[in-house]
């Protein structure tokens, strides 16, 4: 299967929030945060859906994430002290699915998960499960085939990271991917840094969406539906993490889903209309 056959449903929501003239809200989970139950991730992942949420990137557990700032760090933490990982991850995406949402789900993370159970074995299961596309954090642009391909032949996506420091002639090696979008770290660092000490302008937008030849989400800083709006403006997309988990940390034993389902519909609603 080609690349452009890939994450299909994911493609489609984004080109529709294109043709509704707004930014796609793109929602950070942390797969098993708070408690590790499966009901409480579908009902958590289905609340961010159901309250706007066009994107969900639903974050597999590992105890080294080195590209995440305290919050999501304390995320994975809570979540792997209860058992959560990657099983439960494409579990919670296939429960997801049976429970009837088609909201488009990106599986977040690193690496190591994947290699361990298998690149084939892993792409067998995030199809099963109905994952529409994989970022892997820590597998650069030079590397990506070997969890592409065999995630392409699924119908399966990968979602490419951009950062700062990206050359001109590496984000044009992103368009041979064909990405269903391309994911701009909007600042160097770690997860939950201001929006203020972020590099994002329409140029420099317009110029990666222009060179990989895909849409382009921001994410990295974004803590306020009014850092949304104004970031909506410029991107194709909008990532909000580490402001929902620290809000599913704070929320009291049941009343994670309700605390991201009012944030979340607070964040599209500065979007644009609805």
């Amino acid at each position: 299967m080609s690349a452009a056959a890939t994450a299909p449903r994911l493609r489609a929501r984004l080109a529709a929030c294109q043709a509704e003239g707004r930014a796609a809200l793109v929602v950070y989970l942390t797969a098993g945060d708070p408690r590790g139950s499966l009901d409480e991730t579908v009902a958590i992942v289905r609340a961010a859906a159901d309250a706007g949420a066009d994107v969900i990137e639903l974050g597999v557990p590992f105890s080294d994430p080195s590209a995440d700032g305290a919050a999501i760090q304390a995320a994975m933490e809570r979540a792997l002290a209860a058992g959560a990982g990657l099983h439960h991850a494409l579990a919670a995406v296939a429960a997801v699915r049976a429970s009837g949402c088609e909201v488009p789900v990106v599986l977040f993370g690193y690496y190591n998960p994947p290699f361990v159970l298998g690149v084939e074995t892993f792409a067998d299961r995030a199809a099963a499960a109905g994952v529409d596309a994989v970022l892997t954090v820590d597998l650069p642009i030079d590397e990506l085939d070997e969890l592409r391909l065999p995630l392409a032949a699924r119908g399966v996506g990968v979602i490419p990271l951009v950062a700062p420091t990206s050359t001109a002639e590496r984000i044009a090696r992103v368009r041979a991917v064909d990405p269903p979008f391309v994911y701009y770290i909007s600042l160097t660092g770690v997860t939950g840094a201001s929006l203020a000490s972020a590099h994002v302008s329409k140029e420099r937008v317009d110029a990666i969406r222009a060179a990989a030849g895909a849409p382009v989400a921001v994410g990295f800083g974004i803590k306020t539906a009014v850092d949304a709006a104004e970031v909506g403006k410029l991107a194709d997309g909008v990532v909000v993490g580490s402001a929902i988990v620290a809000r599913i940390g704070a929320a009291p034993a049941g009343g994670a889903a309700s605390a991201v389902a009012t944030f979340v519909a607070e964040l599209r609603a500065a979007l644009g209309p609805t």
